[in-house]
């Protein structure tokens, strides 16, 4: 019996991790394959071994197979740089960056990322998954929001990014969390309450955040009781970052229709926070928009070879 092979191969590679599809030609899935090998732990030269170390065995030595890559792959330190594309602009719009491969199996196309001149932002990834999802929306006229580790929050109109602004809200959190003082009263948990309140206070009184902080700690000192109840600081410590978020963005979220994409339990709190505020939002709950993305970007460099 002859064992399957990919049609084709999708990586999103980010700084982390990297995931891999190998796809057929109906756009199924034939397997699906993770590993910690994210930017942050290779040099140029080590992308095509830790890309081959998943989909060799996915691979027909007989011809060659495209390996459409998002991410950080096109980075300035990844494989090759791809250059930006600049706002506005479909998510798109730009040719991907033939990476080089010395393993005759594979030809690897790179996307671009996003650029915007003022204020000056980027992202890289992101774009894809932005594809993926005006795929199932192609009219949608509002704003993409997409938390992480450095959320954006993405203006769309017209099947194009007009703009986009990125906020550390993620690595704010991680940094206070596990690298300040207040690392001391990180407990488990989660109190939903805590965290609406602490929303609305960076929300409507963001100046008071600079303060609020450091009273996580003192209110755990002195009411030991009712600030380590579980979650009590964590929520709080959320909260306020994000109240901190939705007031800089203010101008973006309101009065527009959100759509919150990402991983269930933090857009759970995304949207909790922006209900909050008075701006109904909802989450895009198809599987992988960046896997769907990246199908969009093999489809035109299919065409565009014919």
């Amino acid at each position: 019996m002859t064992k399957e092979t990919a049609d084709w191969i999708a990586v999103d590679w980010g700084t982390s991790a990297l995931r891999l599809w190998a796809m057929r030609a109906d756009g199924s899935v034939l397997a699906a394959r993770e590993s910690d090998q994210g930017m942050a732990r290779l040099t140029p030269d080590g992308f095509e071994p830790a890309l081959l170390a998943l989909a060799a065995p996915l691979l027909d030595p007989g011809r060659v197979t495209d390996v459409v890559i998002c991410g950080m792959a096109g980075a300035r330190q990844g494989w090759i740089e791809a250059p930006y594309a600049p706002v506005p602009c479909s998510p798109l719009s730009q040719l991907p960056v033939r990476a080089p491969a010395r393993d005759g199996r594979i030809a690897v196309h790179v996307l671009a990322g996003l650029s915007q001149a003022e204020p000056p932002d980027v992202m890289r990834g992101e774009e894809t998954q932005i594809a993926g999802f005006l795929a199932h929306e192609p009219q949608f006229d509002g704003v993409l929001c997409l938390p992480g580790t450095h959320t954006k929050w993405v203006i769309l109109r017209g099947g194009c990014v007009r703009e986009f602004h990125t906020v550390m809200t993620g690595e704010s959190f991680a940094l206070y969390s596990e690298h300040s003082v207040l690392r001391h009263v990180m407990e488990p948990g989660w109190d939903a309450s805590a965290f609406a309140a602490a929303v609305g206070q960076g929300r409507d009184r963001p100046e008071s955040v600079a303060t609020a902080l450091f009273a996580i700690r003192a209110r755990a000192m002195l009411d030991p009781a009712g600030a380590a109840l579980p979650g009590v600081a964590r929520a709080r410590l959320s909260g306020l970052l994000l109240g901190l978020e939705l007031a800089a963005t203010r101008s973006i979220w309101q009065g527009r229709a959100v759509v919150v994409l990402g991983a269930p339990a933090l857009c759970a709190h995304y949207i909790d926070a922006l209900e909050a505020s008075d701006a109904p939002a909802v989450r895009f709950d198809r599987d992988e928009p960046a896997r769907a993305g990246l199908a969009v970007a093999h489809q035109r460099i299919v065409k565009g070879a014919a």
